[in-house]
């Protein structure tokens, strides 16, 4: 399947951490474009917030911790603060 830009370079950037130490290229803050940001944040979760064949769901409350933790190293601290804002109005994922 092909995906033009903006989604590949999202994809490609998923890796990438607020602090710079992410990869493939090192990229910090403003660098790493804001829907990568969030995929981020959204992506880590939604994968210990869920169940996974190796591993029982360690739940969201244990997700929003950990990205309340990496704030300024691994996630944007304008989407974490949007991401708990979310929950914290009744969200709850499917």
């Amino acid at each position: 399947m092909h995906f033009g830009p903006p989604v590949a370079e999202i994809v490609r950037q998923h890796h990438e951490r607020i602090d710079g130490s992410g990869y493939p290229r090192g990229l910090k803050n403003e660098e790493i474009m804001l829907e990568t940001r969030i995929l981020a944040a959204a992506d880590f979760v939604e994968a210990i917030g869920s169940h996974r064949p190796y591993r029982p769901a360690l739940g969201l409350e244990m997700a929003l911790e950990e990205i309340k933790s990496g704030v300024g190293t691994k996630y944007d601290e304008e989407v974490v603060k949007g991401c708990l804002e979310l929950f914290s109005s009744g969200f709850l994922p499917d």
